[in-house]
């Protein structure tokens, strides 16, 4: 368990399993983005409330981190918790619990993310939580800071659609103070105006219990991620399951728009 005092903790050994990297064959992707869906129906087919599907995928957050954490060549894991749609659309007693667990998720967690040298970071509109919320997101992320290892990020009231007119506003405020002009604006002046903009863009993208679209989730950052499905509900996501995705991604001719010279009859 973690402690409000950290003047107070006590510094543990790194846990086992980061004391045993990976090496896997065949290219690693950098950053993993997953979309972790399907907690609900997870707990409705077991005729359980839908709250302890989102503690049962609490679960697998923990599992899958610590096996990012081991695996040689993964620096970053952007994990999509909570949806803008979700925190303005989904009933109120739900959000309610979803917030009060990422409030326990990170207090019960800081001790193994400092252990581990994770670095912890969020991204999306959490000003928009309640003050509580926001503590033990500013807590985790500031004392973790000068981690080196696996960078943790969790979307949080996240939409890729909001995070792009965020970065728009953010230019031209830029160039009404003429810190730079309209023909300056590239694609790299604009990834550095996202949140995103200290971890690499994902090159593979994960998305439990089946459905087959983005919804809204790094839009701009997966432009040449691969795509990986599975029916798999996410409290059932397992490291058996990573390792799948892993195999299948070091088998894929990334081109991103171009072609190998074989393809022109050329070696």
């Amino acid at each position: 368990m973690s402690t409000d005092n950290p003047g107070k903790r006590k510094k543990k050994p790194p846990s086992s399993q980061a004391n045993k990297e990976l090496v896997l064959p065949g290219p690693v992707p950098r950053h993993i983005a997953i979309i972790m869906d399907g907690n609900g129906r997870w707990a409705e087919r077991r005729g359980l409330p839908r709250t302890q599907g989102h503690e049962a995928g609490v679960k697998t957050i923990r599992e899958i981190t610590e096996e990012c954490v081991r695996i040689r060549g993964i620096e970053a894991l952007t994990l999509f918790a909570m949806s803008q749609d979700n925190f303005q659309k989904r009933p109120k007693r739900e959000v309610h619990y979803l917030l009060k667990m990422i409030v326990q998720y990170l207090r019960s967690e800081r001790d193994t993310i400092l252990d581990n040298n994770i670095r912890f970071l969020a991204i999306g509109d959490t000003e928009a939580f309640p003050k509580r919320v926001r503590e033990q997101l500013a807590k985790s992320i500031e004392e973790s800071s000068a981690n080196a290892g696996l960078k943790l990020c969790l979307a949080l009231n996240y939409g890729g659609r909001q995070e792009l007119a965020r970065a728009a506003r953010l230019l031209a405020e830029d160039a009404l103070k003429g810190q730079i002009r309209p023909e300056d604006i590239d694609e790299e002046a604009l990834a550095s105006r996202l949140y995103t903009r200290e971890m690499p863009d994902p090159d593979l993208m994960i998305r439990t219990a089946g459905e087959l679209r983005v919804s809204n989730f790094l839009l701009w950052q997966v432009s040449y991620a691969e795509l990986w499905v599975t029916q798999v509900c996410w409290p059932d996501f397992t490291r058996r399951l990573l390792h799948q995705a892993l195999r299948d991604y070091a088998h894929r001719t990334r081109k991103f728009g171009g072609l190998r010279n074989r393809d022109f009859g050329e070696e």
